[in-house]
């Protein structure tokens, strides 16, 4: 989390295989929309969720996040899911990161797609009461599902969500509104997916991960296709 100990901290977690440009668009946009003074990406080291996809490890992915980050002002990376290794539960990070910043208002980003998915996820309802939520557009994903799927965690924070009113004591006692807020962002046609294919087949990725971090991936020969075999 860093010396200065923000007072608002957003959180953008993911494997992030690889970062690419959206996800900064969305970091960038979440500190701006929601005031934060900081917001970190902090990539998984295994995702429990996930399918399996060809993984160069964390330790790249964590090298790429800081590639993808570096010199865009009050965005940064953490280790602390890859440090604790195993499978990644955002409420395991939430409470590690609540422990030792209890003064830290905690904002977990996700898209739509995510975060109705949510119900599934380890104590939903915990997750929810250590960190509000930031949502971002996803094709595919409508605002009412999102909705309907957060309703059968804590019906509270949906009809507050609904109204864009109404109070709630926050984690220092204080009256707090909108735990769960929707960004103000245009879709970003962008997937990690849809990068690894274009690596893989040897196309240039600039335009979707930037050039440190495309220069990265060429250097390390990441994300090639086996000799022989299907991208």
């Amino acid at each position: 989390m860093g010396p200065q100990h923000p007072a608002s901290v957003g959180i953008l977690g993911g494997t992030f295989n690889p970062p690419h440009l959206g996800h900064l668009a969305l970091a960038r946009h979440a500190l701006d929309e929601l005031a934060l003074e900081r917001v970190v990406l902090m990539p998984a080291h295994a995702s429990p969720f996930k399918p399996a996809a060809p993984d160069p490890g964390p330790e790249h992915r964590l090298s790429m996040c800081g590639l993808l980050v570096r010199g865009t002002p009050g965005v940064s990376v953490c280790a602390l899911e890859i440090e604790r290794g195993g499978d990644s539960y955002t409420v395991d990070t939430l409470t590690a990161i609540h422990a030792s910043h209890p003064e830290a208002e905690l904002t977990f980003i996700v898209g739509a797609d995510t975060a109705s998915t949510l119900p599934a996820w380890r104590e939903p309802a915990r997750l929810l009461q250590l960190a509000d939520l930031a949502v971002a557009a996803r094709a595919g994903t409508t605002r009412e599902e999102v909705l309907a799927s957060l309703r059968s965690v804590g019906p509270e924070l949906t009809g507050a969500t609904q109204a864009h009113a109404g109070a709630e004591a926050g984690r220092d006692g204080h009256a707090r509104a909108e735990r769960v807020r929707f960004l103000d962002l245009p879709v970003i046609d962008v997937s990690s997916s849809a990068v690894r294919r274009r690596a893989a087949d040897g196309r240039p990725i600039e335009d979707w991960v930037g050039p440190d971090v495309a220069g990265y991936v060429r250097e390390q020969g990441l994300y090639r296709a086996p000799p022989g075999g299907a991208s």
